[in-house]
């Protein structure tokens, strides 16, 4: 049975994977998913499970970053609890954003696999790598072999949606649209179904952070597909409020329909403080 408390040893770092941030990202996230794994077949379970996992994999992220990026800073989830990284990221030419576990409701429910850990470098004003992995199904998905996002999902729009509180705009966008709701969690895995071709379109405003969106807007820009916020304007990161509330992230061109319908739409929501995944 996993210990979810022991000190876990910093992995080496694979061949051909040093001075590549693409790759390093996808391995950071791919060895932090396998702590995950491992503590959910501990036999923690709900919030025991949630919590374990969230600290464990952040502690390996920190530990990986700490040993093989000394000299960049890092803004976690884990932060906001009072644990930071050696450098000053406002102060930083590259930061690491880093959730260690997006969707932590599905990952406490297993078998569900809608839950990933995030890892994006921005540099110098901008998302320069990036990568998500979803260890449950035993994929990651990064900027250094993106691939071209497929065809359209379906002969109707599908558009990804939380499945326990989806909000009432995007049923009024999915009627609008003549498109169907797809309902999942993790911000994460709703961004990688439009990469991945299982829906077209991911619109939030609600309530997130910058950890939330940024491994998967870069993985998203990196295939091809449009990313903005709700009111068209450029996703920023590495801000001084770490609060980014909404996003689109959808095939390019069903940008000007969903944009247009939120400029016109009163019922959307315009920088809520609560979290919505």
């Amino acid at each position: 049975m996993a210990d979810p408390g022991k000190r876990r040893p910093v992995p080496p770092l694979p061949p051909g994977v040093r001075g590549d941030d693409h790759r390093f990202a996808a391995w950071a996230a791919e060895a932090a998913g396998a702590v995950l794994l491992e503590l959910r077949g501990s036999g923690l379970a709900g919030k025991e499970l949630k919590d374990a996992g969230d600290l464990a994999s952040h502690e390996l992220l920190m530990e990986l970053l700490a040993t093989y990026a000394p000299g960049d800073a890092v803004l976690s989830e884990e932060e906001h609890r009072g644990t930071v990284g050696r450098h000053d990221r406002h102060t930083s030419r590259r930061v690491w954003i880093i959730d260690p576990v997006d969707g932590t409701r599905e990952y406490s429910e297993p078998p569900r696999d809608d839950w990933a850990v995030h890892v994006a470098l921005w540099q110098d004003g901008e998302l320069a790598a990036g990568a998500v992995a979803q260890p449950a199904l035993g994929r990651t998905f990064h900027t250094g072999a993106p691939g071209a996002a497929p065809g359209p999902a379906s002969s109707r729009p599908l558009i990804a949606v939380s499945r326990t509180r989806p909000p009432a705009f995007v049923t009024e966008l999915a009627a609008h649209l003549d498109a169907e709701l797809v309902p999942m969690g993790s911000a994460g895995v709703k961004v990688l179904s439009v990469v991945r071709g299982i829906t077209d379109a991911y619109v939030h405003a609600g309530g997130q952070y910058e950890w939330d969106s940024a491994a998967p807007v870069a993985v998203a820009r990196s295939a091809g597909l449009f990313t903005s916020r709700i009111d068209g304007t450029p996703l920023a990161y590495n801000q001084p409020d770490v609060l980014l509330p909404d996003l689109v992230v959808c095939r390019p061109e069903l940008a000007p329909a969903i944009l247009a319908f939120l400029a016109e739409n009163p019922g959307v929501p315009h920088d809520r403080k609560e979290t919505v995944s």
